[in-house]
């Protein structure tokens, strides 16, 4: 917690705070999604499939490029705890800092899903959210937030003294293990800061520490995403349930969440404006056997047919467009 020492305070501390504000990545020259087509598109969505994400418990699915997935809340208010993976390279994911850095601290219809580096490009964009009406609470608080990482083992151990084996971090890599068939060791480390989906969140207004409050989602809601790339994501219901009092515990009361995929034949996608990996180079440093002007191969027709768990471990590297 931030301490403040009251008894060096310089003469010029008033002209030091008084300084303005400035945004740190401006977005006026972000590419933005092509909203309005996609609305068109969901006009005509045809269900390809559903999965139930059972509470204290997780699930991986696979949502393909220009697919539509949708988190919905269906027994009572739930929490759940997304991660998003590049179906063809674990190791590029859903980065919750840098979507926090452009799009800030909550998300909500147009906001897109930004991966790693090096690619940092959109996984996904929100196409709809049932919740847009909350804004921001008088406590500061607001929805889907990218600011908690997920309640994980190690936490709860140092602050309860507890082994609780069901807060989402271990649900996301026994989902992520089964699904792509990986040993424990390969899959925590590919678990990253997630999207709170429905989660009631902010920070409090004299010590700034994160809290949460009860979740304002209720059965029939929903925030749907449109997949920019082949995906693979991962979606834990929260111990916490609506988050309204605690969670790495069984205390809560806790529902299940239904994802449902989509699919649109609507033309309006035909012209949607994909945006391909990052096309930034390295410098390379002086004397490196690496051609700094040669492109990035693409995986081989033999290497694209491997799993991504096999890609990461042969270090592969990966096509820029891809």
């Amino acid at each position: 917690m931030k301490k403040q020492n009251l008894s060096n305070i310089p003469a010029d501390a008033a002209a030091r705070r008084e300084v303005p504000a400035v945004i740190c990545y401006p977005t006026t020259d972000l590419p933005h999604p092509d909203m309005v087509n996609l609305a068109r598109a969901r006009a005509n969505l045809t269900k390809i499939s559903e999965t139930i994400i059972p509470p204290r418990d997780a699930c991986c699915f696979d949502v393909q490029k220009g697919h539509f997935f949708r988190i919905n809340s269906i027994d009572g208010p739930q929490v759940g705890d997304l991660n998003i993976w590049s179906k063809t390279n674990l190791t590029e994911h859903f980065y919750a800092g840098k979507t926090r850095a452009i799009h800030g601290t909550h998300l909500s219809t147009g906001d897109r899903i930004w991966s790693s580096f090096p690619a940092m490009r959109p996984l996904a964009t929100i196409s709809y959210d049932t919740l847009d009406w909350y804004g921001w609470d008088d406590d500061g608080g607001s929805v889907h937030d990218v600011i908690g990482t997920r309640c994980d083992p190690y936490t709860a151990k140092l602050l309860n003294g507890v082994d609780y084996h069901h807060c989402c971090h271990s649900n996301l890599i026994r989902a992520l293990s089964a699904h792509c068939q990986l040993d424990f060791a390969k899959a925590e480390p590919l678990v990253h800061d997630v999207l709170n989906i429905f989660m009631c969140t902010g920070f409090t207004k004299d010590t700034h520490q994160y809290f949460m409050k009860a979740s304002p989602v209720r059965p029939g809601d929903f925030i749907e995403f449109f997949a920019e790339t082949d995906l693979i994501c991962g979606l834990s219901a929260c111990p916490g349930g609506d988050c309204s009092s605690e969670h790495s515990s069984d205390s809560a009361v806790c529902f299940p969440l239904l994802v449902e995929i989509f699919n649109s034949d609507n033309a309006a996608l035909d012209n949607f404006p994909y945006l391909p990996k990052s096309q930034y180079r390295h410098l390379r440093p002086e004397g490196s056997k690496l051609n700094k002007n040669k492109a990035t191969p693409r995986i081989s027709n033999e290497h694209s047919k491997l799993t991504p768990m096999a890609l990461i471990d042969r270090n592969y590297k990966y096509d820029f467009n891809d």
